[in-house]
C-alpha cells in the first residue's frame, strides 16, 4: 500500500514541477535560446532532485510554494550541468535523456549559453519579485540561494566536475573518488534534501540527520551509475553506456570492483536510512522509499 501511495505522490510532485518548468523556462528568449533551454530540461529525467526537495518539505510541514520553486530551481542547475557537462570540451556526448544532447542539437555555442541561462533561472525562480506573491519570505530567498550555490559552485559540483577531467588516466583511491563524487553529483543531492528542509522549521539535530541522509544518498546514486554504466544498455539509460570506461575515468566499479561496489550501494542505502530515522520525523516516508529506489533502480 505504502508503494502505491508513494507512486500517486511522486506522481503529482512531478507533474506539479513539469508544469511550473514549462511555464518558468521561457520559450520567447532571443535568437532562439529559449528553445534550446526548454529542450535541456523539458519531457525528461528521473527528477530525483526535485523529489527529494518536495519529500523533505513535506517532512517539515514546508511552504508548498517555496518548496515547488526550490524543485524546479535545482533541476535546472542540474539540467544546465548535464548541457555543459556533454559537450565536446568535456565529456563529448551525443545522447541524454534519449535524445541528441543540446550541443548536437543546437550547436556548440547556442548550447553554452543555453546552460548560462540555465543556471541564472534557477536564481530567479527562487527570488520571485513579489515575494508576497511567490510565497517566499526574503530570509528564505537568502537561505535557498545560499543552499544551492555553495552546492552548485567551486566546493561543490563544479569542483568535482573539474576534479573528474583532471583525473582521466589516473589512478584514484577510494578517498579520493568519494572526495570527487561527493562535490560532483552528492552535493546537489544533498542540498535538494536541504533546500526542503530549509522551507520548513527544523530543529538543529534533525538538520544534522537530514544532512547525512543527502550525503549518503548522493554517494549511493553515483556508486549505482557506475554500476549502471557498465552493466547497462545506452537505449535503457539514455545515455551512451560505457562513457567513462572509454574515457578512462576512475569510477567506484573501477576503483572497488563490481561486486564490491553492489555491496557499497547497499552500505550507503542503510547508512542514509540510519540517519533518516535519527531524525525522529514521522512524516519521512517517502525520503525513506526514495533512498530505496536510488539504489534499486536499473537506469
Amino acid at each position: 500500500m505504502k508503494l502505491a501511495e508513494f507512486d500517486v505522490w511522486a506522481r503529482a510532485g512531478l507533474e506539479s514541477v513539469e508544469a511550473a518548468l514549462q511555464a518558468w523556462v521561457p520559450a520567447d528568449a532571443p535568437a532562439g535560446l529559449g528553445l534550446a533551454m526548454r529542450y535541456g530540461v523539458l519531457d525528461g529525467g528521473k527528477r530525483l532532485r526535485p523529489l527529494l526537495v518536495l519529500a523533505a518539505s513535506q517532512a517539515v510541514h514546508g511552504l508548498p510554494e517555496a518548496a515547488l520553486r526550490a524543485a524546479c530551481a535545482v533541476e535546472l542547475i542540474h539540467a544546465y550541468s548535464l548541457v555543459h557537462d556533454d559537450m565536446p570540451c568535456m565529456d563529448n556526448d551525443v545522447l541524454r535523456r534519449g535524445k541528441p544532447t543540446v550541443h548536437v542539437q543546437f550547436g556548440e555555442a547556442q548550447a553554452m549559453l543555453a546552460g548560462d541561462a540555465m543556471q541564472a533561472l534557477a536564481f530567479e525562480v527562487l527570488t520571485p519579485v513579489d515575494s508576497a506573491q511567490g510565497g517566499v519570505p526574503p530570509s528564505l530567498q537568502a537561505r535557498l540561494c545560499s543552499l544551492l550555490a555553495r552546492s552548485a559552485g567551486h566546493a561543490g559540483m563544479a569542483g568535482g566536475q573539474a576534479i573528474d577531467l583532471a583525473s582521466i588516466g589516473k589512478p584514484l583511491g577510494e578517498h579520493a573518488l568519494r572526495d570527487m563524487h561527493h562535490r560532483k553529483t552528492g552535493a546537489l543531492l544533498q542540498a535538494s534534501v536541504l533546500m526542503g528542509a530549509a522551507c520548513g522549521e527544523v530543529g538543529a539535530a534533525q538538520w544534522a540527520a537530514l544532512s547525512d541522509y543527502g550525503d549518503a544518498l548522493g554517494l549511493a546514486f553515483q556508486v549505482v551509475d557506475d554500476i549502471l554504466d557498465v552493466t547497462q544498455a545506452s537505449a535503457t539509460l539514455g545515455k551512451t553506456a560505457g562513457k567513462d570506461l572509454d574515457n578512462n575515468k576512475p569510477t567506484y566499479v573501477t576503483v572497488l570492483g563490481l561486486d564490491a561496489a553492489r555491496r557499497h550501494a547497499i552500505e550507503l542505502r542503510d547508512k542514509a536510512q540510519a540517519a533518516l530515522a535519527r531524525s525522529g520525523l514521522q512524516e519521512a516516508a517517502w525520503l525513506g522509499l526514495l533512498a530505496d529506489k536510488v539504489v534499486e533502480r536499473d537506469s
